[in-house]
């Protein structure tokens, strides 16, 4: 067996949905420079992964800009960081099958470097580097649409379900011109407490929640309040 054998990149390319008009360019994307120092004359994969990382921020960016116009602008910067980060990268690299095409130096291999979140993330954005230079902004604009819209649109969700409070303040100061007031007991022993929260709005009572903290008691009360606020006023 060679020291360092060629990977079979067939599978990669029809699960990237690109197959490659030049597959040297997939093939540098997938060499970490461990293997480049042993093999020599060889360029790694940090350059693409520059230019990756630089199309991939474009790219969700304006999938978060368009799929989701309710979403001010922190909380498109909080959904873009939420499918942006080495951990979801790294996620997305494993499905596709990133890990057994790396081109690794023995050390690194031997290392488990193939399942390092580091490596797998890094390799990802090289490879969407690769995939636009070989067919340009639409081909990886495909790409990233097609792995990561089922991810913004849950990310999306869990952002919705963990702001309610942000979200009934802006409520309340646009139809009420007043801030939401959160009124918090509890009953139990220490070990075991439970927490319950009544928010007022303008005087009155529009929503109760209870949690084990009073961080989720204030979030299901201000959801209840929501829900009730948002609906449309009977005339």
């Amino acid at each position: 067996m060679p020291p360092h054998p060629e990977p079979d990149l067939t599978e990669l390319q029809r699960n990237l949905g690109h197959e490659f008009s030049d597959p040297s360019l997939l093939r540098r994307a997938l060499a970490h420079r461990s293997w480049c120092a042993e093999v020599g004359g060889e360029e790694s994969n940090e350059r693409l992964e520059f230019l990756g990382d630089a199309v991939l921020g474009w790219v969700i960016a304006e999938l978060a800009f368009r799929q989701h116009t309710d979403l001010a602008e922190g909380k498109l910067t909080d959904l873009r960081k939420s499918v942006v980060n080495a951990s979801a990268l790294a996620e997305v690299a494993v499905e596709i099958g990133i890990g057994p095409c790396l081109l690794l130096g023995k050390g690194e291999s031997a290392a488990g470097g193939r399942s390092k979140p580091s490596i797998l993330s890094d390799a990802f954005e090289a490879v969407l580097g690769a995939v636009y230079l070989d067919g340009g902004a639409e081909a990886a604009a495909t790409m990233v649409e097609r792995l990561f819209a089922q991810r913004m649109a849950s990310a999306a969700l869990r952002l919705d379900r963990l702001d309610y409070k942000t979200v009934l303040q802006e409520l309340t100061a646009r139809r009420f011109d007043t801030a939401p007031v959160y009124v918090i007991s509890d009953s139990g022993p220490d070990h075991e407490k439970r927490f319950f929260a009544t928010v007022i709005v303008a005087g009155q009572t529009v929503g109760k929640g209870e949690g084990r903290s009073k961080k989720l008691a204030e979030q299901a009360a201000a959801e209840q309040a929501w829900l009730e606020l948002s609906q449309p006023v009977a005339h």
